[in-house]
């Protein structure tokens, strides 16, 4: 009974509590069915543990198979523990201190950047131990602790810090929903990006990036940027570069990627992949490959589509992807994706993405969201003269851009008669109107930002 209750509550916690943790460790690893790659990668101490914790983790993937692997094994530690523990105390001490133990392992599973070859190598000596414990002749004892130890070390590791991770960790509750629009924004979730983003506590810089780049996506940035909390330009576009967390230059080169530029896009997933846990990945690797197919790196593009054809989770979508596998459907891909490609190369510095914003714009007018994050970069940053000019080659709809452009037109003097001369919605000038008697009822509006901005004026 104990035994169901803990892979019970185990399950429930890893699939509904913190379900994007598993995910992003599975992200972050690399296993491949290829007998070069394993007979060079696991050998020496602590092999099997390696081997087996990389085995494991590319079911991580899974919304309930992962919380059901892991749940599975932090029983079996949980229910080691017991049986040792019965070899000394009383069932009721037992189980208190296998409950201990299994919540100890749970809690260092909550951490993303966590290996499961940690409690892979902790299962295994714990079963070492109580295999010895069975031996009943005294002299015996201490000799199978010293082969089983021997076993141990070989196959588990060193008993010590280094291969056993931190010692304790807890969730993080708020960090696993950044993960999870991180996960569901690499798989083009937008909806589910949303989602994850309704909720009034989540004021953070990474929650607003992802927010941003959704409704861009679905091509409604201007209506609903202002209806979410904003850490000015910080939100737009997320900075690039090796002193930033390996986490956010993996966040920052999804914007790109979607906007249409592969050079930053690639720069952010290189310097992410350098610093994971093991310089390696499935989610970047596949990230490159996509990179290097859309700006024609052909040869580039099919050593990582090698890589991952020899995996478990990725091997169709890899093949698929092979240059002489494309498809109808691949191709129209490939048009679309090459079509945003800005057609002058930038050197970049400072964190100024406006010319490069303004670059993929011009090299194709269609490009919706890149034209959507060019007005979005200008408003966050108040630069209203720069809006301007942007809005007026081209203007596209959205509320927040109706209202910067008053704003705009107010610079140099405004009038009902003018406002309605350069075709303002009549309605737009009126909710300015009412904005000047009560601000406060239009706090999602620009006019309201832009008011109480420390940098505007």
């Amino acid at each position: 009974m104990s035994a169901v209750l803990m892979f019970l509550s185990a399950f429930v916690f890893f699939a509904t509590a913190l379900p994007y943790c598993l995910m992003r460790r599975e992200q972050l690893n690399l296993f491949l069915f290829d007998s070069d790659y394993i007979r060079e990668t696991y050998h020496g101490v602590g092999w099997l543990s390696r081997f087996a914790g990389d085995f494991f983790d590319q079911f991580l993937c899974y919304r309930i198979v992962g919380p059901i692997l892991v749940a599975l094994v932090l029983t079996a530690v949980g229910e080691v523990v017991y049986k040792i523990s019965r070899k000394a105390f009383s069932p009721g001490v037992s189980r208190i201190v296998a409950s201990f133990f299994f919540v100890w392992a749970v809690m260092r599973e909550t951490d993303s950047r966590y290996l499961s070859q940690y409690t892979i190598s902790t299962l295994g000596y714990l079963s070492l131990f109580m295999a010895a414990l069975h031996f009943r002749e005294k002299w015996m004892k201490p000799v199978a602790a010293a082969v089983f130890l021997s076993i141990g070390i070989w196959a588990f590791g060193v008993p010590c810090q280094k291969y056993y991770g931190k010692l304790w960790s807890r969730p993080n509750f708020t960090y696993d929903k950044v993960i999870g629009m991180d996960v569901e924004a690499s798989r083009e979730n937008w909806d589910k990006v949303l989602r994850i983003s309704d909720r009034n506590d989540m004021h953070i810089t990474e929650v607003d990036y992802y927010y941003n780049l959704a409704w861009a996506m679905k091509g409604a940035l201007g209506d609903k940027m202002l209806d979410h909390s904003q850490n000015y330009a910080n939100g737009v576009l997320l900075t690039v570069a090796e002193d930033e967390s390996p986490f956010t230059n993996g966040m920052a080169g999804e914007a790109w990627y979607q906007l249409g530029d592969m050079s930053l896009a690639e720069q952010s997933t290189m310097i992410a992949l350098q610093a994971s846990p093991k310089q390696t990945g499935t989610r970047f690797l596949k990230r490159l490959a996509e990179l290097n197919l859309i700006s024609g790196e052909t040869a580039t593009a099919q050593k990582f589509l090698t890589m991952l054809s020899k995996t478990m989770r990725y091997r169709k979508w890899a093949l698929r992807m092979m240059p002489e596998n494309h498809d109808d459907e691949i191709t129209q891909w490939l048009e679309q994706s090459r079509s945003k490609l800005a057609r002058t190369d930038f050197v970049y510095g400072d964190a100024d993405y406006r010319p490069v914003l303004k670059g993929l714009v011009e090299s194709n007018p269609e490009n919706h969201a890149a034209r959507e994050y060019l007005l979005c970069y200008d408003l966050m940053y108040f630069d209203v003269p720069s809006f301007m000019e942007d809005y007026n080659d081209r203007r596209i709809p959205g509320r927040m851009y109706d209202e910067a452009f008053l704003i705009g037109l107010s610079l140099d003097g405004l009038s009902e008669e003018r406002a309605m001369g350069e075709g303002v919605n009549p309605q737009t000038y009126k909710r300015m109107q009412n904005y000047f008697r009560n601000p406060e009822r239009y706090k999602n509006s620009y006019w309201y930002y832009y008011a109480n901005s420390p940098i505007a004026h």
